[in-house]
């Protein structure tokens, strides 16, 4: 029997680098006023929930699913995986560049007050200048970092960029120090965490016209300082695969089994359109296919080909 899947409102997130590029390529409802830089699309924390939307869970929260309905929805695999559900989904509309930052790695997280991520990054789609900054480029030390900081330099120019175009992918572990660049449109899974430590965010004021906090002594401590130059995902096997997600690409031309009975997976919709139980995906969505069944995707009626992202649980 193959399981309906489930769909969630989106959360969006203002931010002083985003635009309108969520609405005016995937449709999505933005509302009016400052710039949205992110759509939450599968999320489960205090301060922020996904919703279902439509069908027989319609209104429910994650939360509530993870705590009331776990094994059945998520699989056997998921019932020692903690209070919350473990990931966070989101589309990110790097109208402007991000600030530089990184995030705190497991063993020194709780020292500086925060939450380890750990998150992939798969290019939706991109202008011809988009580009990534993403680890150090050689040669560049601690100490020459927190010069350039200490004398108002643009640190930026220290970290390696790397131009991309639509379907580039690379992972940054806790501990890399990163900023997406303008031009991309990025669909990022990541642990459940929200702590994030900018070291430089180019001189800028955020939304109220004030500069926004920098965290330059966490950064430094965070930063992991022999991560050099790290290369794109060279295409090979799944695009992520770690202790906490994998994440694989399918490219569908007919019907395929996006999962098996007894494991979930999370579904997003990069290109084409997919067809999943009673329902049509259009591209820049996402759905939750349950574990009790498992689900077929097939080929929307107006697109030859669909490329996804699958996403399972780890752990």
């Amino acid at each position: 029997m193959s399981a309906e899947p489930i769909a969630f409102v989106p959360l969006f997130k203002e931010r002083v680098w985003g635009g309108r590029r969520l609405e005016e390529k995937y449709g999505k409802a933005l509302p009016e006023g400052p710039p949205i830089g992110e759509a939450w699309e599968l999320v489960d924390r205090a301060e922020a929930q996904s919703v279902v939307l439509g069908g027989a869970h319609d209104g429910a929260s994650l939360h509530e699913l993870w705590t009331d309905d776990r094994v059945r929805v998520f699989g056997p695999r998921a019932a020692g995986l903690g209070e919350r559900f473990p990931i966070l989904i989101k589309l990110l509309d790097a109208t402007d560049t991000l600030s530089v930052q990184v995030h705190p790695p497991s063993h020194l997280a709780d020292e500086l007050g925060g939450e380890p991520k750990n998150e992939l990054w798969y290019v939706a789609d991109a202008t011809p200048e988009a580009h990534l900054y993403v680890g150090l480029r050689a040669g560049v030390t601690r100490e020459a970092f927190a010069a350039a900081l200490e004398a108002g330099e643009d640190v930026s120019t220290m970290l390696q960029r790397l131009p991309v175009s639509t379907g580039d992918a690379i992972f940054i572990p806790s501990g890399r120090v990163h900023a997406i660049g303008a031009g991309c449109l990025i669909v990022e899974i990541q642990q459940n965490s929200d702590t994030t430590y900018r070291v430089f965010d180019f001189n800028r004021p955020g939304l109220d016209g004030e500069p926004r906090e920098l965290h330059v002594e966490q950064s430094l401590v965070a930063i992991a300082w022999d991560d050099v130059e790290p290369p794109l995902h060279d295409g090979d096997g799944p695009i992520a695969d770690n202790a906490f997600f994998r994440v694989g690409r399918r490219i569908l031309t007919g019907p395929s089994m996006v999962t098996t009975p007894g494991e979930c997976a999370i579904v997003a919709v990069v290109d084409g359109e997919v067809e999943c139980g009673s329902t049509t995906f259009p591209p820049g969505r996402f759905f939750l296919v349950p574990a009790d069944g498992g689900a077929e995707l097939s080929v929307g009626p107006v697109a030859g080909e669909a490329t996804v992202l699958v996403t399972e649980l780890r752990g």
